[in-house]
């Protein structure tokens, strides 16, 4: 069976694997033993509650208990930028007229910009090639969700996520190419290792902070701003039907889309509710249709899983492996989450209650 549950400090070896899988593009998830170590060293201390709010990094592992393998990996970022500079291109837009020559112009732009510092990052969403079946990434990605909704107060009020950008077949970046190049004078992989790495100031000494035009681009650098790597596509479309949408803010050396969404009005948020453990019995057999999110209430010991139960009436009924992977017992609180938005726009929502 799978659990999503809290990283611990032996799980460094498993990670650092998983991230020597995940390729370009991803500055959050580095094969980089000191990055990484200190990545749960804090992710520990931010489920044990032991640092400031706005410095936690909540890492989650999806974990295959037959097995004991790491199957996925995501994490919550409480607060970008305050230690060190968050920038995006803001796209906007300038316009250019003369009455003498009848002349209307309207130019798309991008403004290097720090609009979001501050806010809570979804990021370092990576599921292993050999679980990637079935509702494996959906949950894995929406039990950051769950999470939120259990602690919303040690969040801030606007919750981003960096789509990884459009890359060729050849792992190039057709925006980076056309633009980042001749700024920096190195490869893209060179710059999202020190991006990666937290060595951010070369962004700030080398970039323009003057208005570019997007026409001034090639076309190919043009045609992907605010595109995602095929491989991210299912990744967005989920988070959108979560709550989340596009701003015109995008990254700057890929141009992939910075999704975002206020807390208060997420799926999470409106549609989970708690319910009560409660031991199903033994010769209970559950459909599998409405798959539902199930998490405990415990920070320092989070775990969520995915059952075919539903809550009735304030309870769930759950096996007593699913109660054992849940670190539960019968008539303990759970907090619950259809898999799947509803359907049916009727359907009330059901508010969240602490």
């Amino acid at each position: 069976m799978l659990v999503v549950r809290a990283i611990e400090p032996n799980d460094l070896e498993a990670l650092l694997d998983m991230a020597s899988q995940v390729g370009s593009g991803m500055t959050t998830l580095k094969p980089d033993r000191q990055m990484l170590g200190d990545r749960v060293e804090v992710a520990v201390a931010s489920f044990a509650e032991t640092i400031a709010p706005d410095k936690r990094d909540y890492m989650f592992v999806m974990e295959d208990t037959a097995t004991g393998r790491m199957a996925g990996i995501c994490a919550i970022k409480s607060a970008v930028g305050l230690t060190e500079p968050f920038y995006n291109y803001r796209i906007g837009t300038l316009v250019h007229s003369s009455r003498e020559l009848d002349i209307f112009t309207r130019m798309e732009t991008l403004y290097l910009s720090n609009d979001l510092t501050g806010s809570t990052e979804l990021c370092s969403l990576f599921l292993h090639p050999d679980y990637r079946y079935g509702h494996n990434g959906k949950w894995l990605s929406k039990s950051r969700l769950l999470f939120i909704a259990q602690f919303p107060h040690v969040f801030t009020e606007k919750l981003i996520a960096e789509m990884r950008g459009y890359q060729a077949d050849d792992g190039s970046s057709p925006f980076y190419e056309g633009l980042g190049r001749h700024f920096f004078k190195m490869d893209f992989d060179h710059v999202d290792e020190l991006t990666a790495l937290g060595k951010k100031s070369f962004i700030a000494e080398l970039m323009p902070r003057q208005p570019l035009y997007v026409d001034y681009l090639p076309d190919a650098a043009q045609e992907v701003i605010g595109k995602v790597h095929r491989n991210t596509q299912p990744a967005r479309k989920m988070l959108e039907q979560e709550g989340m949408h596009f701003e015109g803010y995008v990254d700057i050396f890929d141009a992939g889309p910075v999704l975002q969404a206020r807390v208060s009005e997420l799926r999470a948020m409106r549609q989970s509710e708690l319910s009560s453990a409660r031991l199903a019995p033994a010769a209970a057999t559950a459909a599998i249709e409405l798959p539902t999110l199930v998490s405990n209430t415990s920070m320092k010991h989070f775990r969520m899983i995915v059952s075919a139960s539903a809550p009735v009436a304030g309870a769930i009924d759950l096996s007593s492996a699913e109660l054992a992977l849940l670190g539960v017992t019968a008539g303990d609180q759970l907090r619950t989450l259809p898999l799947n938005a509803r359907k049916n726009p009727h359907v009330p929502d059901r508010r969240t209650t602490d």
